[in-house]
C-alpha cells in the first residue's frame, strides 16, 4: 500500500479540549486593549516558540495588539487555526501537515502568508571527526570511507550498542512522533536492521545529551538530526548520503533522502481582514535554518527561555527584521527594545 509519512498521524477530534491559552505581555508589563487579541499557535517545540515571541514582541510593541499563545499538539492547534480560535501559525512544517493543510487551503479556511524557513538538512548524521578525524584533538579518522547510509553496514562495531554488542545502534526519534515511524522503516528498508538496533530515545533532550557526550568523549555516534537544531549549529556533523529523493519510492518505503521541507507562516482566513497591518508584517517575515539555529544555540548555551532567545534575536539581527516592517513601526520596536534593555540594566 502506498503511504505518505506526512499522513501518518491520528485525527483525534477531542483536540481542542486540551488547548491551553496563555498571554504574552510586552516588556513593560502592559498590553494594548484597543485592538482585538491576536492568538498564535504554540505547538511546544523551541524553534516555533522563539518565532512566536519574535512576532509577539513586534505585534505588541509595533502594532499595539495584545497577543495570546494557545498551546497544544500540532493537530489540535492546526484545527484551532482552521476554526478561527487561533489566528496565526508561525511554523507549519508542510511535509508533516500536508493533507490537512491542503484541505484547509482548498476550503478557504487558512491562507499562507510567507515561508519562514526551509530545511533540506534532515537524515542520519555522524560527527565529522568520525570520517575526517580531528588533528587538533589528536583524533584519527575512524571511518574514512563512510559517506553513505549504505556504508554504515561496514561499521556496526564502531557504533556498538552497549546493550547488545553484537550490533551497532542508530539513535532515532522519540515515540509518538511521525518521524519515529519513518526512521524505523528507513532502517529496515536499507537493510540496516541486520547490523544495527534502532534505539528509541525518551525525549529530544536525550538525543541532544547523547550527541554532547559523543563530542565530549570523542566517541562515534550515528542518529537522526535535522536543521534547525542547536546541536547541528554547535557541532561539526556530517549527514550521510541517501539515494536522491524520489516521491514514489519515498511514499512506498521511505527508501530515499527526505524531501525539502518548508515551514510556512499561515493565518486564519478571517484574520487577514481583521488585521491587515499585521498580515502585511507576517507576509514579509522570513528567516532561515541558520538564523533560527543560532537562536536555539543561544538558548542552550545561556540556559535561556524562548522569549529571551527572541529578544536576543531582535537585538542582534536588526538588519533582518527591520526589512519586514514599515519604517515607523520599526522605530517603535527599536524604542521598545531600547527601553527593555535600559530597564534590565
Amino acid at each position: 500500500m502506498v503511504r505518505k509519512w506526512r499522513y501518518i498521524w491520528s485525527f483525534m477530534f477531542v483536540l481542542l479540549i486540551g488547548l491551553g491559552i496563555y498571554s504574552y505581555v510586552s516588556g513593560d508589563g502592559t498590553k494594548s486593549s484597543e485592538n482585538q487579541v491576536i492568538s498564535i499557535a504554540d505547538g511546544g517545540w523551541d524553534s516555533m516558540q522563539v518565532h512566536n515571541f519574535i512576532a509577539a514582541f513586534i505585534i505588541e510593541n509595533g502594532y499595539d495588539y495584545p497577543v495570546n499563545f494557545i498551546n497544544g499538539s500540532s493537530i489540535a492547534t492546526f484545527t484551532g487555526l482552521r476554526t478561527g480560535e487561533i489566528d496565526v501559525y508561525m511554523e507549519l512544517w508542510y511535509n508533516n501537515m500536508e493533507e490537512p493543510y491542503l484541505e484547509a487551503v482548498a476550503a478557504g479556511e487558512v491562507v499562507e502568508l510567507s515561508t519562514n524557513l526551509v530545511t533540506d538538512d534532515q537524515g542520519f548524521f555522524v560527527p565529522t571527526f568520525v570520517i575526517e578525524g580531528d588533528p587538533e584533538k589528536g583524533i584519527e579518522p575512524m571511518a574514512p570511507d563512510l559517506k553513505t547510509v549504505e556504508d554504515l553496514k561496514k561499521y556496526p562495531e564502531l557504533f556498538k550498542d552497549p546493550s547488545d554488542p553484537s550490533k551497532g545502534v542508530i539513535v532515532g526519534a522519540p515515540t509518538g512522533t511521525v518521524i519515529h515511524d519513518v526512521l524505523e522503516e528507513k532502517v529496515n528498508t536499507y537493510g540496516l536492521n541486520e547490523y544495527y538496533n534502532y534505539f528509541t530515545p525518551g525525549s529530544a533532550g536525550a538525543v541532544s545529551a547523547s550527541i554532547e557526550k559523543a563530542f565530549m568523549n570523542n566517541e562515534a555516534w550515528v542518529g537522526y538530526q535535522w536543521s534547525p537544531t542547536w546541536t547541528v549549529t554547535k557541532y561539526d556533523m556530517t549527514r550521510l548520503e541517501e539515494p536522491a529523493y524520489n516521491e514514489e519510492i519515498f511514499n512506498e518505503n521511505f527508501g530515499t533522502a527526505f524531501p525539502e521541507n518548508p515551514a510556512y507562516i499561515v493565518a486564519n482566513a478571517e484574520f487577514i481582514e481583521r488585521a491587515p497591518d499585521v498580515t502585511e508584517f507576517l507576509s514579509n517575515y522570513q528567516t532561515s535554518t541558520v538564523l533560527t539555529g543560532e537562536a536555539l544555540l543561544y538558548m542552550q548555551e545561556n540556559e535561556a527561555t524562548p522569549e529571551e532567545a527572541a529578544l536576543w534575536f531582535l537585538e542582534n539581527n536588526e538588519e533582518v527584521w527591520t526589512e519586514w516592517l514599515p519604517e515607523a513601526i520599526a522605530k517603535k520596536v527599536k524604542s521598545a527594545l531600547s527601553g527593555l534593555t535600559l530597564a534590565d540594566a
